[in-house]
């Protein structure tokens, strides 16, 4: 078997998430079933996580093995693009791997970015790409907050009721608050992360922004490890999963 990697960027708005699903179109499904019809053999894709509803991808990573030597790899990456480009997908490499590299568990760090438009005026360009707050955030409480989250810590704050991982400690390497104008930029980077936990510590720091918490409030509710203390996820449309890095 020869297996490939394949970098992907995709808009989530139309997808029911990452995950393949017998009823719904779901990003994965809708590649496996590109690639399967281009080399004529059916193949499984495996990604490097899970992307919500809604959730984009600047450079999601992920794989596939087929019997076949893909030996034009430009003329196979044309040719996929060729299925995908009307749909919101574009693929943007695809590179020959060995059996040893696997796109989820090889990964070292996973970056995720999201984007909150704060003005009054609704986002055009950033339509269903962005957090639309009309309120104006407080940055400086946020780059506070944001410093909290860093290090090694037990996140079941931030995990939602149907979160399967066995062990809530997760280690943040970084948690950045960059804003320019009405744009703010809040990016995330660990080795893994829970599920809706980025959505989930966005939220809070929103309640920060708004002057809703203070610092004090919101290392309580980080040290509570109890979900009905956290803020309310930010939507999905703001979040981006930006790169991974093996």
């Amino acid at each position: 078997m020869h297996r490939y990697q394949i970098l992907i960027e995709y808009l989530g708005t139309n997808f029911k998430g990452w995950q393949i699903q017998k009823k719904d179109k779901t990003i994965q499904g809708f590649i496996q079933k590109s690639i399967s019809k281009l080399l004529k053999e059916k193949i499984n894709l495996t990604g490097s996580g899970r992307t919500d509803t809604g959730v984009h991808a600047i450079e999601q990573s992920a794989h596939f093995d087929c019997k076949k030597k893909i030996i034009n790899l430009s003329k196979f990456l044309k040719s996929l693009n060729y299925f995908l480009n009307n749909h919101d997908i574009a693929i943007l490499k695809v590179k020959k791997k060995n059996n040893k590299f696997h796109s989820r568990f090889s990964a070292k760090q996973r970056i995720y970015k999201y984007i909150i438009i704060n003005r009054l005026g609704n986002p055009i360009i950033d339509k269903k790409r962005a957090w639309h707050i009309t309120k104006e955030l407080n940055i400086n409480l946020m780059k506070k907050g944001a410093k909290k989250l860093i290090g090694t810590k037990d996140f079941s704050t931030f995990r939602s009721s149907s979160c399967g991982a066995k062990n809530p400690v997760r280690t943040m390497k970084t948690v950045q608050v960059k804003s320019k104008k009405n744009k703010i930029e809040i990016r995330f980077k660990s080795q893994s992360f829970l599920q809706q936990q980025v959505r989930s510590m966005v939220g809070c720091l929103k309640y920060l922004g708004e002057n809703k918490w203070n610092i004090k409030k919101f290392e309580t509710v980080i040290k509570s490890k109890k979900r009905d203390l956290c803020a309310p996820p930010a939507p999905p449309h703001g979040l981006f999963l930006e790169k991974v890095i093996y």
